[in-house]
């Protein structure tokens, strides 16, 4: 059953759009040429979407094939399909990658273990507070969001992955 998700490249150099487009395309299998606009946060840089479509999986092939590149900002989410979970990756320069399962409706999904296995390792409230925040991806929602306000209203493109 196939799956479909987004790849929102927040900021890259302008220098890199063509090397972002062979690296989503190697992975859909598919010709890839997005419609760049300017990202008003990050002057010079440029920002872009795309909807896909593929098996599951897509999307953290994707997100493995955009991380090459340590300058750019992006997310990638994977919708939940028969069997998998949904998916939702987040780079940021600096910080690095933060992957976490996704439920229907897009919410972080955090399992039995891993809250157990942080409620065991938090000492105080504020130590609780911040493993959450951490697992939540807090600090990566944070520095995208002024990125991903900037991009309302920019031109989305659909691909599909082949084979």
């Amino acid at each position: 059953m196939p799956t479909r998700g987004v790849v929102y490249v927040h900021s890259t150099p302008l220098a890199v759009c063509s090397h972002v487009e062979w690296a989503i395309a190697r992975v859909l299998a598919a010709p890839v040429n997005l419609q760049w606009t300017a990202q008003p946060v990050d002057p010079g840089a440029r920002r872009a979407e795309c909807g896909w479509t593929g098996r599951p999986g897509t999307g953290a092939e994707l997100a493995a094939a955009l991380r090459q590149w340590p300058m750019i900002r992006f997310e990638v989410t994977e919708e939940p399909s028969p069997g998998a979970d949904g998916e939702r990756f987040m780079y940021v320069p600096g910080r690095g990658l933060f992957r976490a399962a996704v439920g229907a409706a897009g919410d972080i999904q955090l399992g039995e273990d891993r809250l157990r296995s942080i409620m065991a390792g938090a000492r105080a409230p504020e130590a609780l507070a911040h493993a959450l925040d951490k697992a939540l991806g807090t600090a990566w929602d944070a520095e995208l969001e002024p990125y991903r306000y900037a991009g309302d209203g920019a031109p989305v493109t659909l691909l599909t992955r082949v084979g």
